[in-house]
């Protein structure tokens, strides 16, 4: 399959530059992916078409200020993306201009309104894939996450065109985050929930159990290759708490309840953890969902609107077939649905083909 099968028209116009004005403000569309019907609602609707007793599986991750703004040794502007930290107090990072960020260089990072330096970036490597070894050290001290947060910027997306403000500290983050986590971008489905809205969900006796997948990479990675099967994808962490695992081990054996992730992401730490017996509690996964892959784990899947020819749109086609998934986003279009991260989303009923008889 070619990348450009996956593509699809969408005006720049429904690119969603600011969330809803409340969490829950958002509009939904239904779609049913066994009886190929789609139905227009809102976000808080939602417990109306989630079956009672169904477990909800969101991803807690936190979001990290992990853009730094960088000044060359000669002047020149750069930056880096801190993608994960190393138990050596190192980060993988992805780093612009890379033809001036070579292993050995440094950089002072700057605060972007007053243009004062906050730290140095040391680049002591080149890895993989074009990304870089660095660290951030305030004097002889290696700066970890924590510290990081009070010098870095949240990394909006690049449709996204404006720095980061008060509303997006706030909105580009889940209501109910963790307070660990290193993603690089957020659980955009989760950004949805409200307390209230959990709180509904948990009153028809659905159960509300996260999992953390650290997004990185492996999410939000443009798709160069011409053929899908030549992307390659990174690697992202995740952790499954034991007593949310042992409750998911049991409910995909018995199948006693239907199970809804919330985001892609929680979907791909179920698929990529799950051997059809148990689940891994921790790891990593490479996970490419595409067509042809019958889901496992999820029964439904709540997830936002993604970008024409990325991996993300490629796993909805996984779960729709790509005629009603163009179908189904074309609809969207026309009824001027909001787009991406800030965006509008949509609930994909029985995803999960039906057991043989």
């Amino acid at each position: 399959m070619k990348r450009t099968d996956f593509s699809f028209p969408l005006p720049e116009e429904l690119i969603a530059q600011h969330p809803a004005p409340e969490r829950d403000g958002a509009r939904l569309l239904v779609v049913d992916a066994r009886a190929r019907t789609l139905h227009h609602a809102w976000i808080r609707d939602l417990p109306d078409f989630i079956p009672s007793q169904t477990l909800c599986v969101p991803n807690d991750v936190k979001v990290r200020h992990a853009r730094l703004l960088l000044r060359r040794s000669g002047g020149g502007a750069g930056e880096a993306l801190l993608l994960r930290a190393f138990p050596d107090g190192s980060f993988e990072s992805m780093v612009r201009p890379g033809s001036k960020l070579k292993a050995g260089k440094s950089a002072a990072v700057v605060d972007p309104a007053s243009g004062d330096s906050l730290a140095t970036c040391l680049i002591e490597d080149t890895l993989d894939e074009g990304l870089r070894r660095i660290r951030v050290r305030r004097g002889s001290r290696d700066l970890d996450w924590d510290a990081v947060d009070t010098i870095g910027r949240l990394p909006l997306p690049p449709y996204i065109h404006h720095a980061p403000e008060g509303e997006d500290e706030t909105r580009y983050q889940t209501s109910f985050h963790a307070p660990e986590g290193e993603a690089v971008a957020a659980p955009t489905a989760g950004l949805h929930f409200t307390p209230e809205l959990i709180a509904r969900l948990e009153a028809k006796g659905c159960l509300w159990r996260p999992v953390r997948l650290h997004v990185g990479l492996g999410t939000f990675r443009p798709m160069s290759a011409e053929n899908i099967e030549d992307h390659p994808m990174h690697e992202e962490r995740y952790e499954i708490p034991e007593d949310t695992a042992s409750l998911l081990e049991s409910v995909l054996v018995e199948r006693d309840r239907p199970l809804l992730c919330i985001g892609t992401t929680s979907l791909r730490t179920l698929e990529g953890s799950w051997d059809g017996a148990q689940l891994k509690r921790s790891g990593s996964t490479r996970i490419f969902i595409k067509p042809g892959h019958a889901l496992r784990t999820a029964d439904h899947l709540l997830t936002n609107f993604h970008l024409p020819e990325s991996t993300l749109f490629v796993l909805i086609c996984a779960l729709l077939g790509q005629e009603f998934a163009k179908e189904a986003y074309a609809e969207a279009v026309r009824e001027r649905y909001r787009f991406f991260s800030y965006g509008d989303a949509m609930l994909i009923l029985n995803a999960r083909s039906p057991e043989p008889a």
